[in-house]
């Protein structure tokens, strides 16, 4: 499909310069657009390359126009100019309304214009709102519940009564509502009993779940995930957790049960917490940080130490085993 510059202009309010006719038929990285596509500039500093770009066209601030040189976008956030524009050229699978393999039990209730692929699962009293995709190979459990133009991608597993808001967007592979990991130790016995995980996870509306993330069940309450939450692949978030709106979530960060999350908070990559703690709103928490005690007020933080060279780090080590040491004899010499 290709599409003018004009109506890609008209449709995201953007300024146009340079030829509206010009046409698009993809976008791609400034240094590898080729003829016909459109790129972006997003860091002034590589102005540079838009004279050796062979792109048709180019998005950039307004403060960056003079440096065009050929047809051209104006948009105020780059970054969210070719998050909409990018719509225009998404391909995203498709298949016919409901697959005939597709195995749906009679009590389950769907809404209107539904996608449900090879082979997916719908079982006893689960409701599908107008508008839900559901991919091939997925299960949904009893009595689960699922908002209007949510899209469930290939393979996710849906627990028994979990319920998923609407416009909410779940990666292949993904588990939402498995037990907890919740046991207590009979000394009697001398064996761990599970404890039962008696209740749901509960996402709220426009909520994206990348691929492999596994959200339990909460035993004591459920597991609650806010309104327009963004968790990355392979994110592992422990029952009863609770995390509050905007709040996005890196890969591979592991938040223990019962830990409470604000609103709006950033948490990087391969993070960890601990169980039973509460972040502020607002927080910030970069990569690779253990989160072992609860944050009270917005800002970044952050643990660990920096990378360096292996030797030095070697050395490091050694002075680090002996902090407490020589933290006593500096007090007793200021004394």
């Amino acid at each position: 499909m290709a599409i003018s510059l004009t109506e890609i202009s008209e449709r995201f309010g953007l300024e146009l310069v340079g030829d509206g006719s010009t046409l698009i038929d993809g976008i791609a990285a400034l240094d590898e657009a080729k003829p016909g596509e459109l790129t972006f500039l997003f860091n002034p500093k590589y102005r540079g390359k838009l004279r050796e770009s062979e792109a048709s066209a180019v998005v950039v601030t307004a403060g960056d126009k003079d440096a065009l040189s050929g047809a051209g976008l104006i948009a105020e956030q780059p970054r969210l100019a070719w998050a909409k524009i990018a719509t225009l050229f998404d391909t995203s699978e498709n298949w016919p309304e409901i697959h005939p393999s597709a195995v749906i039990d009679p009590s389950a209730t769907l809404g209107q214009h539904l996608k449900i692929g090879p082979n997916a699962v719908i079982r006893a009293q689960a409701t599908l709102g107008d508008g839900v995709s559901i991919g091939a190979g997925v299960v949904v459990g009893e009595r689960v519940v699922i908002g209007h133009n949510t899209q469930i991608h290939s393979n996710v597993v849906l627990y028994h009564a979990v319920e998923i808001g609407r416009g909410c967007i779940i990666h292949a592979n993904a588990v939402i509502g498995a037990d907890g990991f919740g046991f207590e130790y009979d000394q009697t016995a001398h064996q761990l009993v599970k404890i039962p995980q008696i209740f749901s996870v509960h996402v709220d509306d426009d909520v994206e779940i990348g691929a492999g993330t596994t959200i339990d069940r909460g035993a004591l309450s459920h597991t609650l995930i806010g309104a327009s939450v963004k968790i990355d692949n392979q994110v592992q978030i422990g029952h009863g957790t609770k995390i509050g709106s905007g709040t996005v979530i890196s890969g591979a960060t592991a938040i223990a049960g019962s830990t409470k999350i604000g609103n709006n908070c950033m948490i990087g990559g391969a993070v960890g917490i601990i169980d039973n703690l509460e972040i502020a709103d607002q927080v910030e928490i970069t990569a690779m940080s253990l989160v072992s005690q609860s944050i009270t007020k917005s800002g970044r933080y952050s643990s660990g130490t920096g990378l360096m060279p292996g030797l030095q780090w070697k050395r490091n080590v050694v002075v680090f085993k002996k902090l407490d040491e020589l933290y006593r004899r500096i007090r007793k010499l200021e004394h």
